[in-house]
């Protein structure tokens, strides 16, 4: 339960970012106050969606580290402090721009570490679906011309409804590097800031490893019980539904009540 309130303070933390004044140095990159979750709030609000899904993705990509908090989506997206901030209209209009910095510069972000969801990402410009074409995927996904609201309506046809969207952009998503829990990071941040009214309709549990054994361990106290994936989202849906709590919430706390299922632990990235 205390897994649970937990989730659910971090996602409401999100939805009131703007209940409270934020200062404009969350949008620099050279300031000590950088944080690209709230500068995404701000570009948001005044009505720069391209710039608020950008640093979402790039924040999502990065991860937050627990000591180093923003600092690879700081160095990059602020382009080391050493020229034009690597916003989307620069990057989305200079990929090999881009792809040409990040190969002469890729030792400068080297021992920054990813954050928790993504540790096993590495920033090697040799390495197999590299930074640049993570950033490239993303880019000719949304697309330089159209922007992340165009992408959201295209998606959207037939209209359909919050959750639906989401779907249709989960398993839509070509982004390189982004499996299962890079795709639902990024998206539910994006609904929970309304840059895109979407929501979660399934806890995603295909290929997710902490959420389907805490979905195991709940159902059949087993993180290893022989349950069909399909079979446990429906148990999961519908505790959320008795619970009158969001797919986010139950995927979250079920990650991390397995990891310390008698004792309470915080977990904080």
């Amino acid at each position: 339960m205390r897994q649970m309130i937990d989730s659910l303070h971090r996602i409401e933390f999100a939805r009131q970012l703007g209940q409270r004044s934020i200062s404009p140095g969350r949008m620099d990159p050279t300031s000590p106050l950088f944080d690209p979750v709230r500068a995404a709030y701000l570009h948001d609000q005044a009505g720069n969606k391209d710039e608020a899904a950008w640093l979402i993705f790039l924040s999502t990509h990065f991860g937050f580290h627990r000591r180093w908090k923003w600092e690879l989506t700081r160095r990059v997206y602020g382009a080391l402090g050493q020229g034009p901030n690597w916003t989307w209209a620069r990057t989305s209009g200079d990929i090999d721009g881009f792809r040409h910095w990040f190969n002469a510069h890729a030792a400068q972000l080297q021992g920054v570490p990813f954050g928790n969801h993504r540790k096993y990402e590495s920033i090697r410009p040799g390495a197999d679906n590299n930074l640049a074409d993570t950033v490239a995927s993303y880019i000719e996904w949304v697309g330089a011309n159209r922007g992340f609201a165009l992408l959201v309506a295209d998606i959207d046809q037939p209209p359909s409804n919050p959750r639906t969207r989401f779907d249709r952009l989960y398993r839509a998503s070509p982004i390189v590097q982004f499996g299962r829990t890079a795709k639902f990071d990024f998206l539910t941040m994006i609904g929970k800031l309304n840059i895109a009214d979407i929501e979660p309709p399934l806890p995603y549990l295909q290929g997710a490893t902490g959420p389907t054994r805490g979905a195991k361990l709940l159902i059949a106290n087993n993180p290893t019980a022989s349950i069909p994936v399909r079979h446990l989202s429906d148990i999961v849906v519908d505790l959320g539904t008795i619970l009158d709590v969001g797919m986010q919430v139950m995927e979250d706390s079920l990650c991390n009540w397995q990891k310390s299922q008698f004792e309470y632990v915080a977990f904080r990235g």
